[in-house]
């Protein structure tokens, strides 16, 4: 598996779950995408910069504001600069969502089922879309938003679903850069957990990106999901490091 930095995993997510509008500041990536998830509407510090921490702050919170967005960073260990995260605490953010970031190496990474069973799609449907609103359990004021930020996914990306008696049971998909694969929105129907269904899926996506020359994957996933957390496990996916969230009002 090749080395995988922190830094470069943040960029391949920014790049497979895109916001509608994005400003730099001075090393910061800033987005937006009407309020729908914290990764898309969050400040992510990445780059070194040149100006004074309180003054870029002041001009990160002010841009949030007049979107009437409240501020959000996510902090990871590639964040500048160093000493970010206190001095958010320090200005009442609260630390929100702590999440592992995991990573496999694709010739390995495996489960007991065999592959194939997914229906996968190179191209956005209305068939997934309508079958991850219901999945998600996704409102109505951010379903338009939702399909907008998948559109314009720009490296090879892969919908997969899973049928079972004419009715998705779950779904998912995959974003394959620079060999790495990201796992994105991988949800089954609450009823029908428990049954193998999002490993099948999971199992068939990596097989995907095996066959178009992947060597990695990664994925996002809340440290207070087990379940989820258990699965990833047993299919080989080990913490490389842990990000969250710092939030204002």
């Amino acid at each position: 598996m090749t080395t995988v930095s922190a830094r470069l995993i943040e960029e391949l997510s920014l790049n497979a779950w895109p916001a509608l509008e994005t400003v730099f500041l001075d090393g910061w990536v800033l987005r937006f995408a009407n309020d729908y998830t914290r990764r898309a509407n969050s400040v992510n510090p990445l780059y070194p910069g040149a100006w004074a921490l309180d003054d870029k702050l002041g001009q990160a919170e002010e841009l949030y504001r007049r979107r009437g967005l409240r501020p959000v960073f996510k902090i990871t260990p590639a964040s500048e600069p160093a000493g970010i995260d206190q001095a958010l605490a320090e200005r009442g953010y609260a630390r929100e969502a702590p999440t592992s970031v995991q990573i496999a190496d694709l010739n390995v990474a495996s489960g007991p089922t065999a592959s194939g069973r997914s229906t996968l799609a190179e191209a956005l449907t209305d068939e997934w879309l309508a079958a991850a609103y219901e999945l998600i359990a996704l409102p109505e004021r951010h379903r338009a938003t939702l399909r907008q930020m998948l559109a314009l996914i720009v490296p090879p990306v892969c919908f997969a679903a899973l049928n079972v008696d004419g009715q998705t049971v779950s779904c998912g998909q995959g974003v394959l850069q620079a060999g790495c694969l990201g796992l994105f929105d991988i949800i089954t129907r609450g009823e029908c957990r428990n049954r193998g269904y999002a490993r099948q899926v999971v199992n068939d996506l990596l097989a995907r990106a095996r066959e178009h020359g992947g060597h990695t994957a990664y994925l996002q996933v809340m440290l207070n999901n087990a379940p989820a957390l258990h699965l990833y496990e047993t299919l080989g996916f080990r913490e490389t490091y842990q990000y969250w969230y710092r939030v204002k009002g």
